[in-house]
């Protein structure tokens, strides 16, 4: 199965989605919008959003010939901005680019809540589990007083970074038996 990225107009990724279903219901390959919560501070009150990871995207995972198949479906559709490469240059996601996809497709889910993490001597992050696993090395700050780590996305040679959540966690004692 290959992975081909959609840009669409940002914050209509679900909407662009199911117009998109409405106008092809015979079109049965994956289309993701991978989404993270993330909590809110707005005048003393915490609430948690829903938000795109990428925002602006949405991600098909479907054989060559199907996706083809409903190209100028994906472009009719309301909100349809260009493929990836370019609309002349359409390519599946390939190296870098379909590991960082498929790290919040496959091992994240529909949508990323919270990382549990711990800070060692050295005050830098340990990731137990969660989303930002296996992402360690592409934290650029962390906020411990609002439980976020920016991290730095890097699709299509294009580079953006996107606050995910966490929760700090006391790590487990090593014990020393005499």
């Amino acid at each position: 199965m290959n992975y081909y990225a959609i840009q669409v107009k940002t914050r209509t990724e679900e909407r662009y989605i199911r117009l998109f279903r409405a106008r092809r219901p015979d079109f049965t390959a994956e289309i993701h919008f991978p989404r993270r919560q993330i909590d809110e501070r707005r005048r003393g009150r915490v609430t948690e959003r829903t938000v795109g990871i990428f925002p602006g995207y949405i991600f098909v995972g479907a054989e060559a010939d199907e996706f083809f198949g409903a190209h100028w479906d994906f472009r009719r559709t309301d909100g349809f901005f260009r493929f990836l490469r370019s609309n002349q240059d359409v390519r599946e996601l390939q190296g870098r680019d379909l590991e960082l996809v498929l790290h919040f497709i496959k091992k994240v889910g529909p949508v990323a809540g919270k990382s549990r993490v711990y800070f060692n001597e050295q005050s830098r992050v340990v990731v137990v589990d969660g989303p930002l696993l296996g992402l360690e090395g592409k934290i650029v700050k962390v906020d411990r007083r609002k439980g976020r780590a920016k991290i730095k996305l890097d699709l299509y040679d294009d580079s953006f970074s996107i606050d995910l959540a966490f929760e700090v966690i006391q790590p487990a004692q090593s014990r020393v038996i005499l």
